[in-house]
């Protein structure tokens, strides 16, 4: 299989760290389950030998003063999700009330970068308290690396931009795969509490610097953006092509 696609340390490579619980090694055959916890090494990251779904959100720390426990999102501990080490300054109930139900969010497929963001996910297994009424904003980025292209720096400025804006407020979730091993394409997401945050996320020095590496990292590099609505009275999300206006607050 080709390295041309080689990418930098997927963030579920800290799943490799010393925990409290071990975590089953998944078989190296390409029969394996993709929903089993995969094994993250230098190799498998740049030749996986078949698709792989566990790769789990990177949840952004809560503030300090809101004490919430993993266990209140009955989250699968076989499958736990990544959280930053930067805390966000603060965040309102109902985006509480997401940032708990995006303990549980994986995609569907492993095509994630070929299928539409509303189908790539599980939205219809996300579920928040009926009272809650809100709309958040979603910036999905799918990309091709350019073939050879050295990650090391991009990722690096990548890390730096993604604790800038979680400390600077707003983004709830970061999620990204890992390239398809034919196409080169990958799928990442941000969930942000409103538009005006992640517009503002724009203009900081690590996202601009972030942003100059990408353009002369990526062959292919596509913006779309999506509204996640919940209506009061539902309990499950729904997601929108963003079509203008503000998003949240």
């Amino acid at each position: 299989m080709s390295t041309a696609f080689a990418h930098p340390p997927h963030p579920s490579e800290l799943l490799l760290q010393p925990t409290k619980k071990s975590f089953p090694v998944a078989s190296t055959s390409k029969e394996r389950n993709p929903h089993d916890v995969p094994v993250f090494d230098s190799k498998s990251l740049i030749e996986p030998v078949a698709p792989v779904l566990y790769l789990p959100p990177l949840l952004s720390l809560l503030p300090e003063d809101i004490k919430f426990q993993p266990e209140e999102a009955h989250v699968d501990a076989e499958f736990p999700p990544l959280v930053t080490q930067t805390r966000l300054p603060d965040i309102d109930p109902a985006s509480l009330s997401l940032h708990k139900a995006l303990h549980r969010f994986r995609p569907l497929t492993h095509d994630y970068a070929g299928t539409p963001y509303p189908e790539a996910f599980n939205w219809e297994e996300l579920s928040l308290p009926e009272e809650e009424d809100r709309d958040w904003y979603c910036v999905v980025f799918r990309s091709k690396r350019k073939a050879g292209s050295d990650g090391g720096s991009l990722y690096e400025a990548d890390k730096l931009a993604h604790e800038e804006a979680v400390r600077n407020g707003g983004l709830i979730m970061y999620w990204y795969g890992i390239p398809n091993p034919e196409t080169g394409m990958n799928l990442a997401t941000c969930i942000w509490q409103s538009r005006k945050h992640a517009v503002a996320a724009n203009s900081r020095p690590h996202h601009i610097r972030a942003m100059r590496l990408a353009a002369e990292s990526y062959e292919v590099y596509n913006l779309e953006r999506y509204r996640l609505s919940k209506r009061k009275g539902e309990r499950h999300v729904t997601v929108e092509a963003f079509t203008g206006g503000e998003v949240g607050w």
